[in-house]
């Protein structure tokens, strides 16, 4: 079914929505949590809760893209049971993958910082627009879906320290572009 279908059968508050869309971005989505709780049991439950709050969300927004709609929900779900589940304990291989970007961009989502959060985000992206086709995949597979740096190296053709190197460079890179923006680290 195509995504248009999809979002219509939401807009309409028909029920079929939510198994049409479980079918096409099921696997997706439980690639997403599970990339970043690395537990089965917990991705499962961050996938069910991304339907129920597709469901609560459309309507009233229209995603543009699905795949990316369900995927942020999947993501935020999956980061806020990470922060729950390790508040008391640290480690793991999503704890790592913060920790490499820690410095860089902060964790916080207050309201009053909402402005600030959206200025990152727009020179995160023009920072990235300005790299290759490549080095961004590697940045985006790494930090947005949290892929371990050996399932980027085989999809790359490329060592596990070609992958390692190219991220820190990147993320030198990002922190000088962020300074050179105004942006405090």
């Amino acid at each position: 079914m195509e995504d248009v279908e999809i979002i219509r059968l939401y807009w309409a508050r028909d029920e079929s929505a939510i198994p049409a869309a479980a079918e096409k971005y099921g696997n997706y989505c439980a690639s997403i949590a599970q990339n970043l709780l690395g537990n089965r049991e917990d991705a499962e439950e961050c996938v069910n809760d991304t339907w129920l709050r597709a469901w609560n969300a459309i309507p009233p927004q229209q995603p543009g893209i699905l795949s990316a709609f369900l995927g942020t929900i999947t993501r935020n779900l999956a980061l806020d049971l990470f922060q729950r589940r390790t508040a008391q304990k640290r480690g793991g291989g999503t704890a790592t993958v913060l920790e490499e970007l820690e410095g860089l961009v902060s964790g916080t989502d207050d309201v009053e910082r909402e402005i600030d959060r959206r200025e990152l985000l727009q020179t995160i992206d023009e920072f990235l627009a300005g790299v290759s086709a490549d080095k961004r995949r590697i940045f985006v597979c790494r930090y947005w879906y949290f892929d371990p740096v050996t399932e980027i190296a085989a999809r790359f053709g490329m060592t596990e320290n070609n992958v390692s190197v190219t991220l820190n460079r990147m993320r030198r890179k990002l922190r000088s572009y962020l300074t050179e923006r105004g942006f405090a680290l």
